[in-house]
């Protein structure tokens, strides 16, 4: 077969590369052109969805879509904002678990997918980057390539954020595509792959292309650890402990029950990063929410106070341990982690290797084959975290039965972000919604109130914490094949980062909402200016934006005032929930001083002048 359209058909018919050749429908060696060998191979690890902006760097690639689209095997979303294409397939891998394509051009275009790819290697989400880059032939400055006389300057920038190959040969897809469906589905932490299509080299003919080279899928599956002796190490520090805490992470997912049982054997407290709601459920009498920088009276309590970590499936991000600083008073760490790095990230630390789920459940046998018994929460640890859970809970009801403030700058009494928030989130659990955190003031209050019985119910941006991505995000509605209905927790400087979603949104049907948090300044640095220095500079405005008339003015979707009081948000909310599309619910809320308008700090940072107590403190402990 010489067409590409008569290719695409029969691979539609028979339902993939492999099974045309056997039926003979395709011949197996065809002269097809880069770009529909990048369509085909991706096609074969399972790479349907592409999103982004076409230009003259990815015309070529652009039309072997269209044949592959017509004939039913991909498809395109077109949008306004490279990085919004970048964090929409973020969200789509974060949320289902399917591998997408960001596609766009030369120069600006791929410098802002580049940096919204950001976002991907910070948060362990593989998906795929396709730029159009300088042709090979170095006739001379390419029109928006980096200016500069030497080769491979975008390879050497994708190179930096994660995997990347340069399709300078036509013939090198097929290892380049190999090792994107490594670096993309490997266990663990995976991370952002870029294939840099040059222009001259995309409709160049791949001539007789065997159409079986291609590869498939990568399906990593994490080893467990079988060292006994491991296990055994690891009981003799927990018998040697009076006061453990469990710290978890992402790479925790699916091991709640685990981690419930772990913690009822070792009589120990669990704690979870930001991004780790869910895994433990709220309601679990050890769980004592968030720990680090921005964490919550009993996590933090149970974090400085613990003598044994076990920490598992985690980064030591630094607000995550507060710069190195949370465990003040830890003689050891048991690290469960798939990565050698960071499982030996601590000193004193004993690593095990390894699936998390596999290797926690088999240390629980262990521990239980020495006779070790689920205690009895009558301990003097056990009592002393169960008190400062319920201060926390005491904490927060104040916040939430004190729900307005007199505010300077809206001259009116306003919602507090504790208590707006809460509200929201009772509404999204309600409905079974995805909750989706955004940058900001509003992500670091959202990880404290947010009361998650599963996994899933909750993603926010804590490895980039990347503004604008939530409302971005809620553009994967409209890629996953599973319906969900998507609830963007947004501050308005956060909305302003990528406010294209009003336009995207209508144009590819997504039906969600955006709550729209707005206090009209950059509220986290405004609060850390003031705690570190007791002024604020440079981080609020004086303007006054309508966003709910700026919302209407799309055709399509419905803009609303989310009131000043709970009653009228909990109106507004509803009438977003039957709006057919997406809804923008602004809210004004209070930004000031007082204590009750926010969830406060109870962890240290290494920024600003803290950076000399805190490194002190970091060396003390000499973690």
């Amino acid at each position: 077969m010489k067409h590409r359209d008569e290719r695409a058909k029969a691979i539609a018919r028979h339902g993939s590369i492999a099974a045309a050749v056997e039926a003979g429908a395709l011949e197996r060696f065809q002269d097809i052109s880069l770009s529909e060998a990048i369509v085909l191979g991706l096609l074969n690890q399972g790479v349907k969805k592409y999103v982004g902006i076409f230009g003259h760097g990815t015309t070529d690639i652009a039309e072997a879509l269209r044949v592959y689209e017509e004939a039913g095997l991909v498809k395109t979303w077109n949008v306004r904002h490279e990085t919004a294409a970048a964090h929409a397939v973020t969200a789509l891998k974060i949320l289902t678990g399917e591998t997408a394509a960001v596609i766009t051009s030369i120069g600006p275009g791929a410098m802002h997918a580049f940096a919204g790819s950001l976002c991907a290697a910070s948060n362990g989400a593989g998906v795929y980057h396709i730029y159009g880059d300088e042709t090979t032939h170095d006739e001379g400055f390419n029109m928006q390539q980096i200016p500069r006389d030497e080769q491979y300057q975008f390879l050497k920038l994708a190179g930096l954020m994660g995997g990347a190959y340069s399709l300078q040969e036509p013939h090198s897809i097929f290892t380049a595509l190999r090792r994107g469906a490594i670096h993309t589905g490997r266990a663990g932490f995976a991370g952002p792959f870029f294939l840099l299509a040059p222009m001259n080299a995309q409709p160049a003919i791949i001539e007789s292309c065997n159409l079986l080279e291609f590869p498939g899928a990568f399906r990593a599956v994490a080893p467990s650890c079988s060292d006994s002796s491991v296990y055994e190490r690891a009981s003799e520090l927990a018998a040697g402990a009076r006061r453990v805490t469990i710290k978890i992470g992402q790479g925790a997912r699916g091991c709640g029950p685990e981690l419930v049982e772990l913690a009822g054997l070792l009589d120990a407290a669990i704690v979870g990063g930001p991004s780790a709601t869910g895994i433990v459920p709220y309601t679990e009498l050890r769980y004592m929410t968030v720990g680090g920088s921005k964490g919550s009276i009993c996590g933090n309590y149970a974090m400085n106070e613990a003598d044994l970590v076990v920490v598992v499936g985690a980064r030591a991000v630094c607000q995550w341990d507060c710069s190195g600083t949370a465990w003040k008073k830890a003689a050891g760490i048991i690290n469960f982690n798939i990565d050698p790095q960071h499982a030996g990230h601590y000193n004193r630390t004993l690593p095990i290797l390894g699936d998390a789920k596999a290797n926690l459940r088999a240390w629980i046998d262990h521990l239980k084959g020495k006779g070790v018994r689920r205690a009895d929460g009558s301990s003097d640890w056990a009592g002393a975290i169960f008190k400062k859970r319920a201060e926390w809970e005491a904490f927060k009801k104040k916040r939430y039965k004190n729900p307005t403030l007199y505010d300077e700058a809206w001259q009116s009494e306003v919602l507090t972000q504790p208590a707006a928030i809460k509200a929201v989130c009772e509404w999204a659990d309600a409905l079974g919604a995805v909750k989706l955190f955004d940058a900001g003031d509003v992500q670091a209050n959202g990880f404290q109130i947010v009361e998650d019985v599963r996994e899933g119910q909750t993603f926010t941006d804590t490895g980039a914490s990347y503004m604008g991505f939530a409302v971005s995000a809620v553009f994967a509605a409209a890629l996953s094949e599973r319906p969900f209905y998507p609830v963007a927790f947004s501050g308005d400087g956060s909305f302003m980062m990528n406010p294209q979603i009003l336009i995207d949104a209508v144009q590819h049907g997504v039906r969600g909402c955006i709550v729209l948090f707005d206090n009209r300044r950059m509220a986290a640095i405004s609060s850390l200016q003031g705690a570190q220095y007791a002024r604020e500079y440079k981080t609020a405005d004086s303007v006054e934006v309508d966003y709910t008339e700026m919302a209407g003015s799309v055709r399509g979707v419905l803009g609303i005032h989310g009131g000043r009081s709970i009653d009228a948000l909990r109106g507004a909310l509803e009438m977003a929930r039957g709006h057919d599309g997406l809804s923008v619910v602004h809210v004004p809320v209070y930004g000031g001083g007082d204590e009750l308008g926010g969830m406060g700090v109870f962890g240290d940072w290494n920024v600003g002048n803290w950076c000399e107590r805190v490194q002190k403190e970091h060396h003390r402990i000499g973690l």
